[in-house]
């Protein structure tokens, strides 16, 4: 969203409006940006195979490389903190980023929607790659983990609550607007062609 130029103070109220108690660049602080840009890479380097850095890495780098701001550990990353640790404001700098005007008229609705997604479909990738096998462990892993947004029940309920063909449906259209980021799964069309939920599919064994 940030290289969309939507505004950073846009991008974290939204992201509280969505249900979550800490917008993504509150939440990328307190990992370590520098932790999210050494993924960032690796993830690049060892999984996509490739030698250009998107517009993620490109700000990561930024902030961490040029402006030296690491996060809430070093009391200063997209936000501003005070002695104590306490968040002040965001940090008036990132505004200086890229060139062109910051975006502030961006459909909040839109904008929610595409954050809720994409973690619900990252959430999916996990368990196609069996890093997750059962889905109160992604639900309440999510709610507690970061903070994703509670009334949903967690990300995995999020999808089995909308079905996974609407949210397929869902993901085809924010891929064809936003990237390929958004295409969905291999497993989640398999759910949405079979009307199977995460949790009719990855039912708990029962313990006799």
């Amino acid at each position: 969203m940030m290289g969309e130029r939507i505004s950073p103070a846009l991008i974290e109220n939204v992201g509280r409006m969505s249900g979550m108690p800490m917008g993504p660049l509150e939440v990328t602080d307190s990992v370590g940006i520098d932790t999210g840009l050494k993924i960032t890479r690796a993830t690049r380097i060892e999984v996509l195979k490739s030698d250009k850095p998107d517009i993620k890495e490109e700000i990561l780098a930024w902030i961490v490389e040029t402006a030296n701001r690491l996060g809430t550990k070093a009391g200063k990353g997209f936000y501003d903190y005070d002695a104590k640790g306490k968040r002040t404001r965001i940090w008036p700098g990132v505004f200086d980023y890229g060139r062109g005007s910051w975006k502030t008229d961006a459909d909040p609705k839109e904008l929610k929607l595409r954050l809720l997604t994409i973690q619900a479909l990252e959430a999916a990738r996990c368990f196609e790659e069996c890093v997750i096998t059962d889905p109160r462990d992604a639900d309440v892993g999510a709610i507690l983990g970061w903070g994703f947004a509670p009334y949903t029940g967690g990300p995995i309920s999020m999808i089995d609550t909308l079905g996974a063909a609407a949210f397929v449906e869902r993901c085809e259209r924010l891929a064809k607007q936003h990237g390929e980021r958004f295409a969905p799964n291999k497993l989640l069309r398999d759910l949405a062609a079979k009307g199977e939920t995460f949790y009719q599919r990855f039912a708990p064994a029962k313990v006799a």
